[in-house]
């Protein structure tokens, strides 16, 4: 199966499906950190959104898809969509809140543009925010926690169109509140002591759990 995990540099998604066997490429904007740059697009995903292309990964190997893809999962941009990153909207100077309301507008428009993508089966991930109101609600919810070997806590929505399952927790047994974590919310805490807006703090934020990776390769590969 061939499958495209676009705005994807950790390649957690991407590696979780090759381990099942799948023809699966991240693709981003900037390098890959997951190891595999044989495996990692650079660039705008919507170049190779729809299929039948030619592209060439980080390691300059030249591939092509005859077809569509059969599978996408899509991590579009969340910081001008999440619920927690519209107080920014509203904050400094009248220059600076017009930059940002533009920013969300593009944000909102590249959101959109992966509900119009010509591929039968199709997950977008995001945190909760406006895209409920937007579009529509997600068709489900979950928590990392939710997954065999994951304790953070960061609601996330997934948005299908097309022909695929919901994601299935695969904890067997509720973890309990006082074994939760909160280190993706508070990644700028960390021994690094990154700034909150730090393009560093974004990325360990955007990292798709390892749980969750493996439950989207199992159950949707």
């Amino acid at each position: 199966m061939k499958v495209l995990v676009a705005c994807e540099e950790s390649q957690r998604v991407c590696i979780a499906f090759r381990e099942k066997g799948h023809e699966s490429y991240s693709c981003d904007i900037i390098e890959c950190s997951g190891g595999h740059p044989e495996w990692h697009i650079k660039g705008d995903a919507r170049a190779v959104a729809n299929g039948r292309c030619s592209f060439l990964t980080q390691d300059g190997t030249h591939h092509s898809i005859d077809g569509k893809w059969d599978l996408m999962i899509v991590h579009p941009p969340c910081t001008r969509l999440c619920n927690s990153g519209q107080r920014w909207l509203y904050w400094g100077s009248e220059e600076y809140r017009a930059n940002k309301k533009k920013e969300q507008e593009e944000a909102i428009d590249f959101f959109m543009f992966w509900t119009t993508v010509d591929c039968d089966r199709i997950a977008i991930e995001n945190p909760m925010g406006i895209m409920s109101t937007l579009y529509r609600q997600p068709d489900f919810t979950y928590n990392p926690y939710d997954f065999e070997g994951e304790t953070e806590c960061k609601k996330t929505g997934i948005w299908i169109v097309g022909d695929l399952p919901k994601l299935k927790p695969t904890r067997n047994i509720p973890l309990p509140k006082e074994e939760r974590t909160q280190g993706i919310w508070k990644a700028h805490f960390g021994d690094k002591k990154l700034a909150w807006n730090s393009p560093e703090t974004a990325r360990l934020r955007s990292q798709t759990p390892k749980g969750v990776a493996k439950a989207m390769s199992e159950q949707w590969g």
